[in-house]
């Protein structure tokens, strides 16, 4: 799994609450589509007009935010169904990091386990990560370093918000690691209780 330690990129505003996995990758498409080529329909239902044109009323769609690796989300993002190809989806369309006010469940822990980074920060918080409504609208949209060693947002010129990560997940993050990694750095510990365990009580091993 690619390793997150410091992230570096432009951050693309979507607020709206209760975004779930299939607006995120309708399940239609995980039947012919493999993972790697999902960005196309990432956010398919917003991102094009029935004649399949781009909205460009779509935040995903203005030119400024091309290439955005860091999405500011409304509450209770991922919810819906528990598709892991919804984290799948956002990495193909090139998204790293995700910061929203709460998050569905099984998303939350899905992008854990593909190298994405979800951040809990309360919605007034996020919201003044961006531009303000009177700004002008020429202003480029706010370019973000996410520093995971440190746990704190950094913005131009010299802000920094801090973020904290459970302590095992965010040491996943940091060494590329997902579970079943993890689990077999205890491979000796396994090992011997294996052995012990066949000691006590022969009669349930088959060989």
């Amino acid at each position: 799994m690619e390793k997150f330690t410091v992230l570096t990129g432009v951050a693309a505003y979507l607020p709206k609450a209760n975004v779930n996995t299939d607006i995120l990758i309708r399940i239609e498409r995980l039947m012919h589509v493999p993972k790697g080529q999902l960005a196309r329909y990432c956010f398919e239902a917003w991102r094009y007009r029935p004649d399949g044109s781009d909205d460009p009323d779509f935040v995903l769609n203005q030119p400024a935010i091309s290439g955005a690796r860091i999405l500011l989300a409304g509450p209770n993002f991922g919810c819906g169904s528990s598709r892991e190809a919804a984290v799948w989806a956002l990495w193909d369309l090139g998204f790293r990091c995700v910061i929203a006010p709460s998050f569905g469940d099984i998303f939350f822990n899905n992008c854990f386990q593909n190298g994405m980074l979800p951040i809990v920060l309360r919605a007034d918080v996020i919201a003044s990560l961006v531009p303000t409504a009177d700004a002008p609208a020429s202003q480029p949209p706010p370019v973000l370093t996410i520093d995971l060693t440190r746990q704190v947002i950094a913005m131009p010129p010299d802000r920094e918000v801090a973020f904290k990560v459970d302590g095992a997940k965010r040491r996943a993050l940091l060494e590329g690691l997902d579970e079943i990694e993890m689990t077999l750095e205890c491979e000796s510990e396994i090992t011997q209780f294996q052995q012990d365990d066949r000691a006590r009580r022969p009669w349930i091993y088959s060989a």
